[in-house]
């Protein structure tokens, strides 16, 4: 698209037919200003539409709804006596706790008219004081709602007088690799109530998963090349047309700075989590299924007749359980849940973040050398 513009301009530009380098007499070019103000300001009109795209639409569209969130936490400290210290007292210091209020700022997004506002858990889920600032230099005192450390979001509110500008989810589809992605957020803190920064990108990729590090569960995750940096986290990834795809966590960083991997809560999770911390002020994950399993040794193993130490055995199974309602037996080797593999409880944790009582789990189970796949129903907790 850019090609016929420049030529565009080119030839508007100049009223004198083009002349070979070797031309000895002299050349002169007409300044578009010499065909009135009204050729001009139609050029310049053309120019500034060409200018404006479905990013810069975009962006337009965000940014009054992207917000710092400046918190103030309490944390702990241990302080441990030095060799030196416990030379000249003469014995073992015993280690000392103490708390020190810490100020830190982050990036979120308004999700409603009426004040809901979506961060990451590791932003305000600690925080003792949370203000909102916002693009036009207001600011407000905020509460928190409800926070899930697993899946590292948490919900704020304010208390505006007027309605606010808000961001809408995307809902039809997951993101798109390939397609554009628009970081918005306060990196380093460094602009505080004022238009947020933009990075732009694209979506690398979908389906990324990480170990859990500190109990977060980082699965599912949108990986972007767009720059993420500390202080964005909490702030919205978009697409071209200015709808939420996911919210900016965490990035991939050995300087500490952004090399271009950076990852994203998708949109469907963060939905589902925030309707439940709207509700309630909390995610409730508790389940019952009345089994009880364990990972398979190599020594089990061969007792089991596996070609290699893989699963999770079954050891016990509770009468009139969902477990035994799913036809499950002593003995089986749970290799997969929702089609993923499994060797470990805590791979059962991160498979099954997304789920709750009442939900249908599909496993994929070894029975006697034998593979089939047993639909398990999540009971109440009890």
């Amino acid at each position: 698209m850019r090609l016929p513009l420049v030529l565009f301009v080119a030839l508007v530009g100049c009223q004198q037919p083009a002349l070979s380098q070797q031309t000895d007499g002299p050349i002169t070019v007409e300044a578009p200003l010499a065909q009135g103000a009204g050729a001009l300001e139609r050029l310049d009109g053309e120019i500034g539409t060409s200018r404006r795209t479905a990013i810069t639409r975009a962006v337009e569209a965000a940014s009054p709804a992207v917000v710092s969130v400046n918190v103030i936490e309490v944390r702990n400290y241990v302080r441990r006596a030095t060799p030196i210290e416990e030379f000249f007292y003469g014995r073992r210091i015993p280690d000392r706790v103490f708390q020190q209020e810490v100020q830190a700022i982050g990036s979120g997004f308004v999700i409603s008219d009426d004040g809901y506002i979506v961060t990451n858990d590791h932003v305000a889920g600690a925080a003792t004081k949370i203000t909102i600032a916002f693009p036009d230099g207001s600011q407000m005192p905020a509460t928190l709602v409800g926070s899930d450390p697993e899946t590292d979001i948490a919900l704020l509110k304010v208390e505006p007088e007027r309605p606010l500008p808000y961001l809408a989810f995307e809902e039809q589809g997951d993101a798109v690799v390939g397609e554009w992605a628009i970081a918005l957020g306060n990196p380093f803190g460094l602009f505080e109530a004022a238009e947020p920064t933009v990075t732009v990108g694209v979506v690398s990729a979908v389906g990324r998963d990480f170990p859990a590090q500190q109990g977060r569960i980082f699965r599912d995750m949108i990986q972007t090349d767009a720059a993420i940096n500390s202080g964005n986290s909490g702030g919205p990834l978009v697409n071209a047309l200015g709808r939420v795809i996911g919210v900016n966590t965490v990035i991939y960083s050995r300087s500490g700075g952004s090399v271009g991997l950076g990852f994203s809560v998708p949109a469907w999770r963060v939905r589902q989590v925030v309707a439940e911390l709207r509700e309630s002020g909390a995610v409730d994950r508790s389940f019952y299924t009345g089994l009880s399993i364990r990972p398979v040794s190599p020594r089990l193993a061969q007792q089991l007749g596996l070609g290699q130490a893989r699963g999770l055995v079954v050891t016990s199974i509770e009468s009139d359980s969902p477990a035994e309602r799913a036809g499950l037996l002593p003995r089986d080797v749970i290799v997969s849940i929702q089609d993923e593999a499994v060797t470990s409880n805590e791979d059962v944790r991160d498979r099954l973040v997304d789920s709750r009582a009442g939900d249908a789990v599909r496993l994929g189970v070894v029975r006697r050398g034998q593979t089939l796949t047993v639909d398990l129903t999540l009971g109440e907790a009890r």
